[in-house]
């Protein structure tokens, strides 16, 4: 399986990080292809709502900035894997600008090879997971009618056992 990991955490060795490294790990142990971006470390600029991608570009954004790398990934994964620590009772800044920029990609359908999405999310505080909760469930579930593999968090008891687990059950 083809599987596009999005960690939009700044921190490279923090509990996001952590669960990246962990489903990376088991996913390539069991014959996954898997590819990490760190969208920190990317110039990805934020949706213009230009309406572009939708007229003259035919589904191809107007920006031509590091999202093109993801947008190919994207075209034949299979997985998506949605990765941040919570800021603000929802997702990093950086990654939030990956997900609005998939307008362009996966309005109004995604690519048929993509199926199924996971999110691995930490925070300091246990309660502070909805907002983004809300996304997975109404964006990625509900919109787009990919199969949920889990919200995974810092805070679920033996949360790497369960990541090593879902990944080596793909």
């Amino acid at each position: 399986m083809k599987i596009l990991v999005l960690n939009g955490s700044p921190r490279p060795n923090g509990n996001t990080a952590g669960m990246v490294k962990t489903f990376y790990q088991t996913a390539k142990e069991h014959g996954h292809q898997v590819k990490v971006f760190n969208v920190c470390k990317m110039n990805i600029k934020g949706c213009l709502a230009c309406e572009y991608c939708h007229g003259k570009g035919h589904g191809q954004c107007v920006q031509k900035d590091d999202m093109q790398e993801i947008y190919a990934e994207l075209n034949d994964t299979e997985m998506l894997i949605l990765a941040a620590p919570i800021y603000y009772h929802g997702i990093s800044g950086q990654l939030k600008c990956v997900i609005d920029r998939f307008y362009s990609a996966l309005y109004p359908t995604a690519p048929a090879t993509l199926k199924k999405v996971a999110m691995f999310l930490s925070s300091g505080d246990d309660n502070m997971y909805d907002g983004a909760k809300f996304s997975y469930d109404g964006d990625f579930l509900g919109y787009l009618g990919l199969e949920g593999m889990g919200i995974f968090t810092n805070h679920d008891k033996n949360v790497m056992s369960r990541i090593k687990y879902m990944a080596s059950s793909l």
